[in-house]
């Protein structure tokens, strides 16, 4: 069988996957002690459309809108879209959408487009949301935010092992190169700033066409990438992004034919949790919600 079309059996999955929960996270050391809030399961919706991106790589926008709305439904635990919106945000809100502009694989501006489009639907000023990355911190709309919407694309990360929805928030600080240390574990300390903390109201990581291998700082390469064509959703960030995790590793374990461990490992994740409490990377501790497409989910 040829490397890359190797097939990862459920058996293959479940022992990988117990392998990352035993003891660790990715083989990653428990960093101080869950709290009683942890415990707690966070919901998480994986949504999948396999016509969302065509053999050219392009988006069908109605889709995209469509796969957001369902993952919003399914999270909010309602049958309307609208009314799932409205739990998160009000039309008193100033919200901020921190994007990611990484130039080989940004956030879709469908989806950001997507999730204007249903802001305002709420009654949100469309001159009160505004979506932005690098420049967050001179941004009018995000110095005054009262709500962010944290939505960016899964990849590998030279130097945090992933670039993650947790790792998205680097710009809300002016030197990001002070958090490279320890394959930026300290990461979640961002979402503890005054400007940052208690605002974020949903997280989307974006598994459209993620990036599942790379070599060196800005490597990209798209024999790593492939049309998993889904959403991740959640209020929790480290769910989503634990979640998001395990997809990209048994992706690569797949494509490699062997165990290929993500490198370096995504230590912030579970740091994020244990020692910064924004949430659960466990898997015990995650209710997956799985809409549509269901072939190779990896999850």
């Amino acid at each position: 069988m040829e490397i890359g079309k190797k097939v990862i059996t459920r058996r293959d999955f479940i022992r990988v996957g117990s392998c990352l929960t035993m003891g660790s996270f990715m083989g990653l050391p428990l960093i101080g002690s869950l709290s009683a809030k942890n415990l707690e399961k966070s919901r998480v919706v994986l949504v999948r459309d396999e016509n969302v991106v065509d053999s050219r790589g392009h988006l069908s926008n109605g889709i995209l809108q469509n796969m957001l709305d369902k993952a919003l439904a399914a999270l909010m635990d309602t049958a309307d879209p609208i009314l799932a919106w409205k739990q998160l945000v009000t039309p008193n809100d100033i919200v901020g959408i921190k994007s990611n502009v990484w130039y080989h694989l940004p956030t879709p501006e469908p989806l950001e487009a997507a999730i204007k489009k249903r802001l305002m639907d709420v009654g949100v000023k469309k001159e009160n949301i505004s979506a932005d990355d690098r420049g967050v911190l001179r941004n009018p709309v995000f110095k005054r935010s009262t709500c962010l919407i944290n939505v960016r694309p899964m990849r590998t990360h030279h130097w945090s092992g992933l670039g993650t929805l947790i790792k998205n928030y680097i710009m809300f600080v002016p030197h990001p190169w002070a958090y490279h240390g320890k394959a930026c574990e300290r990461l979640g300390a961002i979402w503890r700033l005054p400007h940052v903390v208690g605002k974020t109201r949903l997280n989307i990581l974006v598994m459209l066409t993620p990036l599942f291998h790379g070599i060196g700082p800005h490597h990209f390469s798209r024999r790593f990438i492939w049309p998993y064509s889904g959403l991740i959703v959640s209020r929790d960030p480290v769910a989503a992004d634990a979640t998001g995790a395990r997809i990209i590793q048994a992706k690569r374990n797949s494509f490699f034919g062997t165990e290929k461990p993500i490198s370096p490992p995504p230590r912030h994740i579970a740091a994020a949790g244990t020692r910064f409490g924004l949430g659960n990377s466990r898997q015990e501790h995650i209710q997956l919600i799985r809409l549509g497409w269901e072939q190779d989910i990896l999850v």
